[in-house]
This record gives structure tokens, sequence and C-alpha cells, in this order.
């Protein structure tokens, strides 16, 4: 059993592993997104997440202690400068892992893993929505119906139903007049002419 076990090991030695994992982290701090297997992903995310930590506070000791792991000095500018500019109000999960799939040749599971607040696209989306969330309200459909953009959809109906009960009753209620007085104005028109 692997009770208690909770480092993997990806089939390597601890100095191979590190070196993998550091050279992985700087790839993912310099190009903010990286293409991997889920467990070498997986792997990654425990080693990166301490360092963008670190990186938040930036000391000369937090500095030396992130270039002892990584030992790339420009990675170190990126991660103290512009990536812990847009972390700094957020308590971890700096990373995501996106899954894609199994890969062609060996059929590994292969993973996307990226800085969160790097991809714009998403970035959009999920302000967009939180707009849109924003503006919803359990309290009524008056409240939607002023706030929601949507509301003259959900106005057409409504304004629909009741012109269509009008229409009913009133045609009936019209009709026999209306029948009663076009023949006498055809009539009229006849013998004027």
């Amino acid at each position: 059993m692997r009770h208690g076990k909770t480092v993997n090991h990806l089939g390597r030695t601890k100095s191979h592993r590190d070196a993998l994992l550091a050279n992985m982290a700087v790839s993912l701090i310099k190009a903010k997104r990286i293409e991997t297997t889920l467990a070498k992903a997986k792997a990654l995310r425990k080693f990166v997440e301490p360092l963008i930590t670190k990186g938040k506070n930036d000391t000369t000791h937090s500095r030396r202690v992130v270039f002892s792991y990584l030992q790339d000095k420009e990675a170190i500018k990126e991660l103290f400068g512009e990536i812990a500019v847009k972390v700094a109000e957020r308590n971890g999960g700096y990373t995501r892992i996106i899954k894609l799939g199994q890969r062609q040749g060996d059929n590994a599971e292969v993973a996307l893993i990226e800085l969160v607040d790097f991809n714009e696209n998403l970035l959009t989306a999920v302000s967009d929505e939180s707009e849109a969330k924003a503006k919803r309200s359990r309290r009524g459909k008056a409240k939607k119906a002023e706030a929601a953009p949507a509301a003259p959809v959900a106005a057409a109906p409504v304004a629909e139903e009741p012109s269509a009960e009008v229409v009913e009753e009133a045609p009936v209620a019209e009709e026999a007049p209306a029948t009663e007085e076009k023949p006498a104005d055809e009539s009229s028109e006849e013998n004027k002419a």
C-alpha cells in the first residue's frame, strides 16, 4: 500500500526529477502555459505554486530561495515582476490544468498547465459571466425585467397574450355591427354608381 506517499517519482531519480521540474517551471513562467503529460503537470503544480507565493514577497531572501530552485535569472525577473503583480490578490491556485486527451504515440494522458491570470480569453469570458450573474435577482420578475438586458424578449410574450385575448373578444363583439355596416356602405356606393 502507498499510505502517506504523496510524491510522484515520475520514474526518475531525485536529481533528475528536480532538474525536470525546475526546467518545466522556468518554461511555465516564461511562456505562461505548457503542454505536458498529466502526471508531470500535477507534479509541476506542487513545485511551482509555492515559488509563485514566494514571488509575491519581493525581498532579497525570497529571490535567493527561488533562484536556488530555478537557476534562471530571466525567469526570476519575470516571476518577481509581471507575475507577482498579477497574482497579488490571489491566495493560491495560481495554475490551471486542462486535460487534452491521449497522445498519439504512447496513449499518455496529455494536459495543458497554465497560469490562471494570463489566459486573456478565459478572463474576458469570466468577467462577462460575472456581469450577467450580478444582474440576476431571485426576488421577482419586476427586478429581472429592469436589470436584465433580455427583458424585451421576456416582455414581448407578456404583451402578446393580453392582446390575443382582446383580439378574440373584440371580433366577436364587433363582427356583427361591422358586417351590418359594410353592406350598407356597399349599397350606398352601388346607388351612387
